[in-house]
C-alpha cells in the first residue's frame, strides 16, 4: 500500500514537472540514462552525472571576470561586488534570508549560489535571464543591490589603465563596453564548478565514497519522488514547478510579489507560485533555503518539501538519511570554500 502512495505521488509529481518543462525553445529530459551504479544500490538508470570539470574557458576572460566579480565599482556607492551576495567561502551564496544591498537596503528573495549556475537551464528564481551574461546585468540595475548602470560603471571602470588595456587582450573589438563586461563576468561564472563530490566519486565507482546511511538516503530521496523534480548534473535547475504541488504553501501568509515566481515574467495565472526548481549540489552549505529563505536547516527544509511537493509527511529516519545523501553532493569549491 505504501509503495503505491509513494508511487502515485511521485507521477502527480512528475506530470507537473513535465508539464512546466514544456516551454518554447527549452528541451531538457526528465531522466538520464547512465551506467549502473557503483556500490550497492540495485539501478541501472540514474537522473544525473558526476559534474564535468570546465574546460575551453579562455583564460584572459576568466581572470578579467574574477576581478570585475570582485570589483565593487560595479556599485553606486563603492561598497559592494558580486561576492558580497555570493562569496565562494559559503557555497556561493551569503547565508542570510535576503541579501543587504547599497545603503542598506534589504533585498526581496534569497540569493541563490553561483556555483555550477553555468549548468542552470534559466538564470534566477523567476528564470526571466536566459543566460550568465544576461544575468550579470540585473544586480548591476537592481535598486536594492548594485543600483548602478551600465553607463556608471563603464565611467568608472574606464579611468582604470590596467583594466583597459586587459579588455583590450581580452576582447578582439578590445572595448570595454556592457556587453564585453557581461561575457567576462559570466566567464569566470562558467569556471565555479564544484567537481569531485562525493557522491560523484560513488557513481564513477568508489563505493566507499558514500556510507550505508548516506546511500539509503539517496534510495529514499528517489522512493518518495524527491528526485523528479531534484535530477539532472545539477539535481535541479533544469525545470519550472510550482511550490506548493500538493498543498498551498502560501495559505496562511500574506503573498508578497517575490512569491509569484515566475508569474511576475509571464503574467500567466498558472505561474503564480512557480520557480526553478533549485540545484541541490552544495545544498549543505547554502542555508537558509527556499526562495523566501525561510528554513534555516536542511532538517526544516526536507519536511516541508515532502508535505507540499510530495503530499507526503517524512519520518525522522527519512530526513536523517536524505540529509545525510544531501551532504555527499559538496564538491571541492573553486574558490578555497566547501570540501
Amino acid at each position: 500500500m505504501m509503495r503505491w502512495l509513494g508511487g502515485m505521488a511521485l507521477a502527480c509529481v512528475v506530470f507537473a514537472g513535465a508539464y512546466w518543462l514544456a516551454m518554447p525553445g527549452k528541451s531538457v529530459a526528465l531522466l538520464d540514462p547512465i551506467e549502473t551504479l557503483s556500490g550497492t544500490l540495485d539501478e541501472s538508470l540514474s537522473p544525473t552525472r558526476p559534474l564535468p570539470a570546465p574546460v575551453n574557458l579562455p583564460a584572459v576572460r576568466v581572470a578579467l571576470g574574477e576581478q570585475l566579480f570582485k570589483d565593487v565599482r560595479l556599485s553606486a556607492d563603492g561598497r559592494l561586488a558580486c561576492v558580497s551576495c555570493h562569496p565562494l567561502e559559503r557555497g556561493g551564496a551569503d547565508g542570510q534570508r535576503v541579501s543587504t544591498g547599497i545603503n542598506g537596503a534589504r533585498g526581496t528573495i534569497n540569493a541563490p549560489t553561483v556555483f555550477n549556475a553555468a549548468f542552470n537551464f534559466v538564470q534566477f528564481w523567476d528564470g526571466r535571464a536566459g543566460s550568465l551574461a544576461e544575468q550579470a546585468a540585473g544586480p548591476i540595475h537592481n535598486p536594492v543591490e548594485l543600483g548602478s548602470s551600465w553607463s556608471d560603471v563603464i565611467a568608472r571602470l574606464s579611468t582604470d589603465e590596467a583594466l583597459v588595456r586587459a579588455f583590450r587582450d581580452a576582447y578582439p573589438d578590445g572595448a570595454l563596453n556592457a556587453r564585453n563586461i557581461a561575457d567576462a563576468i559570466a566567464s569566470y561564472e562558467r569556471s565555479l564548478i564544484t567537481v569531485d563530490s562525493p557522491f560523484d566519486r560513488f557513481l564513477q565507482g568508489d563505493k566507499a565514497a558514500l556510507s550505508e546511511l548516506e546511500q539509503e538516503g539517496y534510495r529514499r530521496f528517489r522512493e518518495l519522488g524527491c528526485i523528479s523534480c531534484h535530477q539532472g548534473v545539477l539535481f535541479g535547475g533544469n525545470m519550472f514547478q510550482k511550490f506548493g504541488v500538493m498543498g498551498d504553501y502560501f495559505a496562511r501568509r500574506p503573498v508578497s510579489k517575490a512569491d509569484l515566481g515566475r508569474y511576475n515574467v509571464t503574467g500567466r495565472d498558472e505561474d503564480r507560485h512557480v520557480f526553478k526548481v533549485p540545484s541541490l549540489r552544495n545544498v549543505a552549505l547554502t542555508a537558509p533555503y527556499f526562495h523566501d529563505g525561510s528554513a534555516a536547516t536542511l532538517e526544516d527544509a526536507i519536511p516541508v518539501m515532502g508535505r507540499y511537493q510530495l503530499g507526503r509527511e517524512l519520518s525522522p529516519q527519512d530526513v536523517k538519511a536524505i540529509s545525510a545523501f544531501l551532504h555527499t553532493l559538496t564538491g571541492k569549491s573553486p574558490g578555497g570554500g566547501g570540501r
